[in-house]
């Protein structure tokens, strides 16, 4: 298994890699997104905390992912479309992927392997559920869904100045 999110390469919505050396030096914030959820609407949330803090090195990573009650049945360009057209999301999405299951991507292996849930459970429970990575591609920890961006906020911070 890999030791760094910076050895990974995911599909980008057209299709391409997009290997995630790219954001070397930033902090990130990867999050396994919907379109049709409850929480659909941390879009907005996820937006503010990019545009406040993406010239301090902020990158919020977004993975659709149709495997929690069907809720991102769209292709990826109808869900960038939609993130796009309804919340302003200009951070980056990728292409949709599993996060659960026999075909889990091998970043979301890795990212529950290192930072496992409640009880230590490894698996997704939910769309929006977030994980906070440093700058050199360590997983510092997970968020459950219902966590807010805002309450991310303060780490966040942290993490960029340090």
């Amino acid at each position: 298994m890999s030791t760094s999110v910076h050895d990974f390469t995911c599909k980008s919505n057209s299709d391409q890699d997009r290997p995630l050396v790219e954001f070397k030096g930033k902090v990130l914030l990867i999050v396994n997104t919907a379109s049709k959820c409850g929480f659909t609407p941390q879009f907005a949330g996820l937006e503010e905390l990019y545009e406040k803090y993406r010239e301090q090195g902020l990158e919020i990573l977004g993975f659709p992912c149709n495997q929690f009650g069907k809720q991102d049945p769209g292709s990826n360009d109808e869900i960038t479309e939609f993130c796009q057209l309804n919340y302003g999301v200009s951070f980056p999405i990728f292409g949709k992927i599993e996060v659960n299951g026999s075909a889990t991507d091998p970043l979301y292996k890795h990212l529950k392997h290192e930072a496992p849930g409640a009880l230590g459970t490894r698996a997704i429970k939910w769309n929006f559920t977030k994980f906070l990575v440093d700058s050199s591609g360590q997983v510092i920890r997970r968020f459950a869904p219902a966590t807010t961006p805002s309450q991310i906020e303060a780490e966040i911070e942290a993490l960029l100045s340090a």
